[in-house]
């Protein structure tokens, strides 16, 4: 017989709160004073960022839902939102498995999350690849930047 897992038991439902949360606010806006900083991790699978706020945060963001954020969509999985960073717009996507933390600091309230731990990589080129077992990963052929260097020169 397993053990039953209550720390994933009890994510679970904590992240049916922030949900339920974000529900709220994409059909009834946020109310003056409350706003939300949401922590998750970037490299969790299906977490969709700009390349670069995935350079500027390799591990962890964290983004603020208060006055300038439009097209907040919410499923029973993530949610998507347009945040303005740099002075221009973009979506972003974060599955209710990659949060870290949920605070809405108006009300002095806080949840925190122990994601499983996935493989990471330093960037989207050494994300893990489903392998076939019995097949060699071809590495290609590593070219020099000397190369094009000499070319361009002459």
């Amino acid at each position: 017989m397993s053990k039953i897992d209550y720390q994933s038991l009890l994510d679970r439902a904590l992240k049916t709160v922030v949900k339920d949360a974000l529900t709220h606010a994409q059909f009834n806006g946020l109310a003056d004073g409350t706003h939300f900083y949401i922590t998750f991790k970037t490299r969790e699978a299906g977490v969709v960022l700009p390349d670069f706020l995935r350079i500027r945060y390799p591990d962890i963001m964290t983004i603020v839902l208060q006055y300038s954020y439009n097209n907040l969509h919410v499923s029973d999985k993530e949610f998507g939102v347009q945040l303005t960073f740099d002075g221009r717009p973009f979506f972003i996507r974060v599955p209710f498995s990659a949060l870290v933390e949920f605070k809405d600091p108006s009300v002095d309230f806080m949840l925190s999350f122990h994601p499983k731990v996935n493989p990471a990589a330093d960037n989207d080129m050494e994300l893990p690849l489903d392998d076939k077992p019995g097949t060699v990963p071809d590495p290609g052929r590593v070219v020099s930047l000397d190369e094009f260097r000499k070319n361009r020169k002459q």
